[in-house]
């Protein structure tokens, strides 16, 4: 399979990955009971001075769930754009390519500490999808 349809593949798979990302974040409520919920009330009531503004915990950890949405959201696009350089270019795209495999592969690592699976189900999606395209540009 050629480089570009590759990362035409990567680039649903990113912008899937998104859109399960943002639906599940902002529909998500707690439903382990009364200590979760307890969780989340004091880190939305305790404020603190951070870097010259008023912030809670809360704030922080809906600021990145949004920031993490956006970032995908920008992967997708990337890989949709750099479809077209490798449709004339594959072997200019390999860096780029590169870089980003490595990127969700980190980031798969940083999910199994931290998170849960599903993210790192769809990084190690992504990042297969990118090898074979990182080979299918080289040998193009």
């Amino acid at each position: 399979m050629r480089a570009a349809t590759l990362l035409r593949i990567v680039a649903v798979v990113a912008f899937v990955q998104f859109a399960l990302h943002t639906a599940l974040f902002l529909t998500s409520v707690p439903h382990h009971g009364a200590e979760e919920e307890g969780v989340i009330a004091a880190m939305r009531s305790h404020h603190f001075m951070f870097g010259g503004m008023s912030r809670s915990y809360w704030d922080f950890y809906y600021g990145y769930g949004l920031l993490a949405a956006l970032v995908v959201l920008a992967e997708s696009s990337l890989f949709w754009c750099l479809a077209v350089i490798a449709r004339e270019s594959p072997r200019r795209t390999r860096p780029i390519i590169a870089l980003f495999l490595l990127y969700n592969l980190t980031h798969a690592a940083i999910m199994a500490r931290y998170f849960f699976p599903l993210p790192i189900v769809m990084d190690g999606i992504v990042a297969a999808l990118l090898l074979w395209a990182y080979v299918a540009a080289g040998r193009e």
